[in-house]
Parts: structure tokens; C-alpha cells; sequence
């Protein structure tokens, strides 16, 4: 199977190759706390258990993303290569990013099992649920080093172009979190453990996860084969990926902690504006999915064909993207603001009709701001294969700090517009930052990056 991008296919067909599982990998990634969130509410179900299971959720998702200061510059460098058809050094690029990203998991294991508690407080968390959830992060955190590999593996094969490879590693992932945890909770053929289960088995899934990621390296697949020797550190390599991936890294984080900020500024509008706001927002990561697949999609082939030295190549690749996932989450834009409310039914209670009304009148207004959401995501997917890194963590910036959390802050202290308010704030944020991006697409500069 080819991997590389190739002059003797169509840029839709190369396009799509890559998206598809990129597609299917998404739904996985996003599986595996929607299970152990499943499992909680139908089988806990008492609150303290829901209260922590929702904040796991936030510190996975973070967990996760700690890795992005090395995958992002591992995807990027790996395309590059790859398209320039220099496989030793995208091998190169592999072991080190690996070594580096070893050197974040492993100090990150002992802070994470010392802080436990810290965080948990700091986080407000009281109770029984707060020491849920530092149980749950005490199981969790040996399992870093095993998330770290399923997170920069799968971004160093998704420059080569292998999309696939990165989907079976998170499928794998999933069925044995699901299964494991299913049974550890319920007491299929083991002693039911309950809380303690769920935990077991989403670390249980990463572990099985990297011994797949670590099989596929070991048999060569996509070119990028694992030797010792290429484990001695490389500085000239290693500066260079992260001088690509820090500035992406530090955007990704700062988009975390601006979301958190933002939905702290939510609760201040009421438990009634919370739950729309966190059912809507669920909704809404639906539409996420076909983003984030095109997103890498974009960035792959931006890379590759740079690589090759094609920047024409590389551009309408890019817009190819662009195209096909803007018409594909404008329409799931055209359902959200159809069909709200029976989105909205499917989650809520029937009988609680302000709910879900007030979701549906959310879901109404950021059904205006898919199309800049999908522009917004794949623009910036494309940047960043091309290692132009620092120009999307300025947008989010100016962003974030510049219109969506100011203009919620004026919504809360000057308008009586509630949670609707913060969602236009939002979408205007959303517009703000479609428009840079596509101002830096336009303007070719990252088609000139040095990486």
C-alpha cells in the first residue's frame, strides 16, 4: 500500500485516503471516555461518581495533549521527509521524538501520582467524588509512557501518510477499554471492581494500544522501522522538531485552558445555562470529528507535497480539504439548526422542556459558525504540517483573549442575553480566527517555512 503523497493521483483521491480512517480514528479517540462515561451513568449512577467521571474526562483529554509538543513537529518533519523520500531520516525523526517523549511521560507519571490530590482540590472537587477521582488518577498515571506512544506513534505515521495505521491502534485501544472495562464493572466472569475497573481498563487500553503502535514500528510499517541505534539523541533533529512543535504545543494548551476558563464563566449563569451548555457542547463535537479528519488530511499532504518540492501541489490539496469538510460540517450545521431540539430530546429528559429548549437555541447559533469552525480547523491543520506553528498560536490568542472571553465577560456583567450571549461570543471568536488563518493561507508564507 502507498503511503506517500503522488503526483499520479487525484488530489481527491489522496485526500480522501487520508481522511477516511483519519475520520474513523476520531470517533475512536473520542470513545474512550464516552465509555467509561456510559458505563458511570448506567452503572454507578450515584453522583459523586458523575461528578468525578466529568472531570476525568477534562484531565485525559489534557493528559493527552501533553504529547503535542512532540507530535505536532513529528508529523510535520516525518512528512517532510517522506515526501522528499529521505525514509532514514524520517526513521530518525521517529526515535527521536519518541526519546523526547519519553522524557515527558516519565516525569509527568511521578507528578501526576504526587499531585493527584492538589489538583483535585484546586479543581474544587469535594467528597466522595474527590476521592474517586484520585484513585482514578493514581491508576492512571503509570500509563503515560503508554499514551505517549500511542499519541506521537500515531502522529509520526500519519506523516507518513499511514492514517490507517494510527485507526487500528485507537481501535485497539477501544475494544479492549470497553470490553475490560464492561466486565470489570459489572463482574463478568471477575469480581466486579467497579470504580476502580474503569480506571484499569481505559489505562489497560492505552497499554495495549502501544504494544500495537510498538509491533507496527518493529515490522516496518510505513517505512518507519524501530532500531537502537537510532535511539542516541540527535540535537540538530531534536531542535528542529521542536521548534516546530512547542509553539503548536503551547497553542493546544492554551486552547484547553481557555476553554476551562470559558466554561467556568458558563456556571456563573446557572445550573439551567450548565447543563444546556454541556449537552450542547456534546452535540456539537459531532460535527468535531469530520473536521478534525480533513484538518489532518491538510496537513499531511501540506508536508508532503512541500517535501517534494510541490507547492502548488501542496496548496490545492489543502483546498481540497477545505472543500469537501466545509460541506460536509455546514451540513451538519443545517442539522443542528433544523433539528436542535431533537438532538436535544435524544439527551434530556423529555420532561424537562427548558433544557431543552435552551439547548436547541444553542445549538441554533453555532450552527452559523460551522463552516468558519471546519475553515478555521483544516487551515490550521495545513499550517501546521507545513511546521508554520507560530502564526495558529497567535490566532488563538488573539482569539480567545482578544473577543471570545472579553465578550463573555461583557455578556455576563452588562446584558441580560445569559448562556446565548457566550455562545455568540464564541462564534465570533470562531470568525475572528477563520479569518486570520485563511489571511496566512492566502498569503503563502507557510509554504516557505524552514523546518
Amino acid at each position: 500500500m502507498r503511503h506517500t503523497a503522488d503526483d499520479s493521483d487525484s488530489t481527491m483521491r489522496l485526500m480522501l485516503r487520508l481522511a477516511v480512517p483519519s475520520l474513523a480514528e476520531q470517533l475512536l479517540s473520542s470513545m474512550v471516555m464516552l465509555v467509561d462515561v456510559w458505563l458511570t451513568g448506567h452503572y454507578l449512577r450515584d453522583s459523586p461518581y458523575l461528578a468525578a467521571i466529568s472531570l476525568m474526562a477534562y484531565t485525559l483529554w489534557g493528559l493527552n495533549c501533553l504529547f503535542e509538543f512532540i507530535s505536532i513537529g513529528a508529523t510535520a518533519l516525518v512528512a517532510r521527509f517522506v515526501g522528499a523520500g529521505d525514509l532514514e531520516q524520517a526513521r530518525r525523526v521517529v526515535h527521536q521524538s519518541l526519546r523526547a517523549g519519553l522524557c515527558i511521560a516519565l516525569p509527568a507519571t511521578v507528578l501526576v501520582w504526587l499531585f493527584a490530590p492538589a489538583f483535585v482540590a484546586m479543581m474544587q472537587l469535594e467528597g466522595q467524588a474527590a476521592g474517586l477521582a484520585i484513585r482514578y488518577l493514581h491508576i492512571i498515571a503509570p500509563a503515560l509512557t503508554a499514551i505517549m506512544f500511542t499519541r506521537v506513534g500515531a502522529a509520526c505515521l500519519r506523516g507518513a501518510g499511514d492514517t490507517a495505521g494510527s485507526m487500528l491502534v485507537m481501535g485497539t485501544v477501544n475494544i479492549v477499554n470497553a470490553g475490560l472495562g464492561t466486565a470489570l464493572v459489572l463482574g463478568i466472569g471477575v469480581r466486579p471492581l467497579g470504580w476502580t475497573g474503569l480506571a484499569i481498563a481505559t489505562a489497560s487500553g492505552y497499554v495495549s494500544g502501544m504494544l500495537v503502535m510498538l509491533w507496527m514500528f518493529g515490522s516496518g510499517r510505513a517505512g518507519l522501522r524501530l532500531s537502537i541505534g537510532n535511539l542516541r539523541r540527535d540535537r540538530k533533529l531534536l531542535g528542529r522538531m521542536l521548534r516546530i512543535g512547542v509553539p503548536g504545543g503551547v497553542d493546544v494548551m492554551l486552547i484547553i485552558i481557555c476553554h476551562l476558563w470559558f466554561v467556568s464563566l458558563i456556571n456563573r449563569f446557572g445550573d439551567l445555562a450548565a447543563a444546556a451548555h454541556g449537552v450542547g457542547v456534546r452535540i456539537e463535537s459531532l460535527a468535531y470529528m469530520p473536521g478534525s479528519a480533513f484538518q489532518i488530511a491538510a496537513g499531511v499532504l501540506a508536508g508532503q507535497f512541500l517535501g517534494a518540492g510541490n507547492p502548488r501541489r501542496a496548496g490545492r490539496s489543502v483546498l481540497a480539504a477545505c472543500l469537501t469538510g466545509c460541506a460536509v460540517m455546514t451540513a451538519m450545521g443545517a442539522v443542528f439548526q433544523f433539528a436542535g431540539g431533537t438532538l436535544a430530546g435524544i439527551f434530556i429528559d423529555a420532561e424537562k422542556t427548558d433544557l431543552i429548549d435552551t439547548t436547541a437555541n444553542l445549538l441554533w447559533i453555532v450552527s452559523w459558525g460551522m463552516p468558519l469552525l471546519a475553515l478555521q480547523m483544516i487551515l490550521t491543520g495545513a499550517l501546521r504540517g507545513a511546521g508554520d506553528t507560530r502564526w495558529p498560536m497567535v490566532f488563538s490568542v488573539v482569539g480567545f483573549l482578544g473577543f471570545r472571553l472579553p465578550l463573555t465577560y461583557f455578556v455576563i456583567g452588562y446584558t441580560q442575553w445569559g448562556v446565548e450571549g457566550a455562545w455568540w461570543a464564541m462564534v465570533t471568536d470562531l470568525a475572528v480566527r477563520c479569518a486570520l488563518v485563511t489571511w496566512r493561507f492566502f498569503h503563502g508564507g507557510w509554504k516557505r517555512v524552514a523546518v
